[in-house]
């Protein structure tokens, strides 16, 4: 048998005291069932603190905008209502996520509304005052006349952009190309009917700036995008405009497993095992988009790159300071001399670290005698946990409820599966080896999963039930919890509980 292959999660303070402090965690499942998602709301304001000291060795003006479709919770959106309202809002992308922001503290002014919009979510986020994020010159139209029928006051207006050319050969010349494509934008060379629009309805709409969103991870095409608005927005000027926002959308990344070297070695394993030269990494050979011809390996790994030793606020960084390609200076210095104010909306990377999610062992059986592995049966199932249906691998954390069972035996390779009657719910696809054999009634911790994996596709299949949501805070020696809806930050406006 080839020797174990991990991808174990990186794991900092406070997630891991709390992760090392097994008997309240089992206790709290005792408690509220399998599964269960449990928050650390401080962190998330943490996260927001290093966010803006981007900010601020950079000398920067903005707003960091939390992206709520990351994650459903009610105490981590309460715990950043009570951060300075001059630099943290929310990003809303429907109509119950804006009236679930404004219940939970935050007022329209620090409120953007995204993604599409019926009128709805346009009339509601014009009457309390939010800024809309417009996708579109219809999505403009319908806005204005919104605002017209019902006696509403001006709305900021920002205009999102998308289909960013630049030249791939050097000093600008070269093949022109696109930026990636994207259904959310209007790309820049069909403005024109766009800012038509913004001076015909300058008595309903105050225009404010433009945006982007690339679904990307590089950097470099993400600091061609950022010149490119720098650029629209002078023209806008030129026709008499006055913009004076810029957002830059969100992925700024997490880093999930803490070694790079198990990265590496995992990723040139799977391509191994898709030529089939070594053994199958997974269920059923499955091969996460890749496939062999005739000994070459095609396709594309649909994979999050899970380690990444520059993520969120690093990144941040590293984009600010990435010279130009035309301009020939930073993305920071260019904010600077325009006098603009930067937006962005971090999702994953403001609740890094931010929480985990427990499920109790059901059932533990062998998948042949053969391989050695085993099938390890969870109270949980795909959805509700659903870091792989991201593209995150990263190795779950064994709880065993009593300290002496935490040594015994010898790693083992399992396939995680839910309690769903599919064949297709796998909590991992990919054979994941544990310490030792897992027992019926034991925990397993599926560590940095607030961001898109707690409750993005939890649903109530067969009547399964969802996983609850507790918030905890560490006072002292010991946690302090309540359910997620019950918290709210009082103390984070007077007494301040310890961190670790």
């Amino acid at each position: 048998m080839d020797a174990p292959l991990y991808l174990g999660p990186r794991v900092e303070p406070p997630l891991a005291a709390l992760l090392a402090d097994r008997s309240f965690l089992h206790s709290l499942v005792d408690a509220l069932g399998s599964p269960l998602n449990v928050l650390l709301p401080g962190a998330v304001a943490e996260n927001a603190a290093r966010f803006r000291g981007v900010y601020g060795r950079h000398h920067l003006t903005g707003r960091v905008y939390f992206a709520h479709k990351a994650n459903r919770s009610s105490a981590l959106l309460r715990r950043l209502a009570v951060e300075d309202p001059a630099t943290v809002g929310v990003d809303v992308a429907s109509v119950e996520e804006l009236k679930h922001a404004l219940g939970c503290g935050f007022t329209g002014d620090r409120i953007m509304a995204t993604g599409p919009k019926d009128a709805t979510f346009l009339w509601l986020a014009a009457r309390v005052g939010a800024t809309v994020n417009l996708n579109s010159p219809g999505e403009l139209e319908r806005l204005s006349g919104l605002v017209r029928t019902h006696g509403l006051g001006r709305v900021a207006v920002l205009v999102r952009l998308s289909g960013f050319e630049y030249a791939s050969g050097r000093e600008g010349g070269g093949t022109r190309q696109l930026s990636r494509r994207s259904r959310f934008g209007t790309p820049v060379r069909d403005t024109e009917a766009l800012l038509s629009a913004l001076e015909r309805h300058m008595e309903t709409v105050e225009f404010i700036g433009a945006a982007y969103h690339l679904d990307t991870t590089g950097v470099e095409e993400k600091a061609r995008a950022l010149e490119q608005c720098v650029l629209f927005m002078d023209e806008c000027r030129a026709r008499g405009l006055t913009p004076r926002v810029l957002d830059i959308g969100g992925g700024f990344g997490v880093g999930y497993v803490a070694e790079a070297e198990e990265w590496e070695q995992w990723t040139t394993a799977l391509v191994e095992a898709v030529l089939g030269v070594r053994p199958p990494l997974t269920w059923r050979g499955h091969a996460y988009g890749l496939r062999n011809e005739g000994g070459t390996v095609r396709g594309a790994a649909a994979l999050y790159p899970a380690y990444r030793p520059t993520a969120g606020p690093g990144y941040l960084d590293e984009l600010l300071s990435l010279p130009a390609p035309v301009l020939g200076r930073p993305p920071a210095t260019l904010l600077l001399e325009h006098l603009h104010d930067l937006y962005i909306e971090p999702g994953r990377s403001l609740v890094d670290q931010c929480g985990l999610s427990l499920a109790r062992v059901l059932d533990v059986r062998s998948v042949d005698a053969e391989s050695g592995h085993y099938l390890v049966h969870l109270a949980m199932n795909a959805g509700d946990m659903s870091l792989e249906e991201h593209g995150v691998l990263v190795d779950p954390v064994l709880l065993p409820r009593a300290e002496a069972e935490a040594g015994d035996g010898k790693p083992v390779g399992v396939y995680l599966a839910g309690n769903l009657c599919l064949e297709a719910d796998l909590i991992t696809r990919r054979l994941v080896f544990l310490p030792r054999l897992p027992r019926a009634g034991e925990l397993l911790a599926f560590v940095n999963t607030a961001g898109y994996a707690m409750d993005f596709h939890a649903h109530r299949a067969q009547r399964q039930p969802v996983a609850r949501a507790v918030a905890v805070e560490r006072r002292g020696t010991s946690w302090n919890w309540c359910l997620d809806e019950d918290y709210w930050p009082i103390t984070s406006l007077g007494e301040q509980p310890d961190e670790v």
